[in-house]
């Protein structure tokens, strides 16, 4: 086995956090979730990494409680990687658009160069019925989205998942054959999950799935909103879930990841997993 990792992040998913009551149908503790990042960041600044990711929700609603949330991560010693999730959209509409913004993100979806890997941070709320105003353009797609998918009986024909726009299918496509040529390995990050089926997968989810496995050199697709976890292998590729750190008033959710060249590493505490994961191309 190679003995050096090629790339290591630090894996936060779903902190939801907001200055509200718990929700005990659901055992999701928001409050806590300001000293749960504390413990991770804590653990993280241990660590050589070359990133830390929040892989979407970093809040569960109101404008206001990003300031509280991104407060935490000032201690972090590593670059912070943010992406929306659907939580974060749960702001009120004048707020929609600066959401991005809010989390310093450089653009809704891009793409860099990270230890030598291609990583590439997707919008998977862009066609959805919470990130844009009602009457807007793709707001109006979702809606005729979900339509189709509920009609076809899909598990995944929920009003909280979303989808990507041709747009941004045709960005990806660009910088998955960059990188293919150039001889990159990629890591792909996104809120929402396309493997193993369940009802929290991406809307295209199967179009994604399909356009990955002719990509040798994508490694691995991370991401959240599923808050159960999993983790799957297929065509090479590993796709990977992480637990929600919200859930439960008193154990945390999170992760340091390794690739290696043969394998994916996780080193999971409190409620997340460890697995490791072999890497057959």
């Amino acid at each position: 086995m190679t003995q050096s990792p090629v790339l290591r992040l630090g894996i936060i998913a779903d902190p939801q956090y907001a200055d509200v009551d718990p929700n005990l149908v659901l055992d999701r503790h928001f409050r806590q979730s300001l000293g749960k990042l504390e413990e991770a960041i804590d653990v993280f600044n241990g660590r050589e990494l070359d990133a830390v990711v929040t892989l979407g929700d970093l809040i569960d609603r109101d404008w206001e409680s990003f300031d509280p949330a991104l407060a935490v991560y000032r201690r972090l010693r590593h670059k912070a990687l943010f992406l929306p999730g659907n939580h974060d959209f749960s702001v009120a509409a004048e707020h929609l658009g600066d959401v991005h913004r809010r989390l310093g993100m450089p653009a809704p979806y891009y793409d860099l160069l990270l230890a030598g890997h291609r990583v590439v941070i997707l919008d998977g709320s862009e066609v959805s019925l919470f990130a844009v105003p009602e009457g807007h353009a793709r707001r109006e797609q979702a809606k005729a989205r979900l339509k189709a998918l509920t009609e076809e009986g899909a598990a995944n024909a929920q009003r909280w998942n979303g989808g990507l726009s041709e747009a941004q299918f045709a960005w990806l496509g660009e910088v998955l054959d960059h990188a293919r040529d150039d001889g990159e390995p990629v890591v792909i990050l996104c809120h929402y999950p396309i493997a193993p089926q369940n009802a929290h997968d991406l809307w295209d989810a199967q179009r994604l799935l399909d356009m990955l496995a002719t990509y040798p050199n994508v490694r691995a697709w991370l991401c959240g909103h599923n808050h159960a976890g999993n983790a799957v292998t297929c065509d090479g590729t590993h796709y990977v879930t992480f637990k929600g750190m919200v859930d439960t008033p008193d154990r945390n959710a999170f992760a340091v990841l390794s690739l290696y060249e043969d394998r994916l590493d996780i080193e999971g505490f409190g409620r997340e997993e460890s697995r490791v994961l072999k890497t057959e191309k």
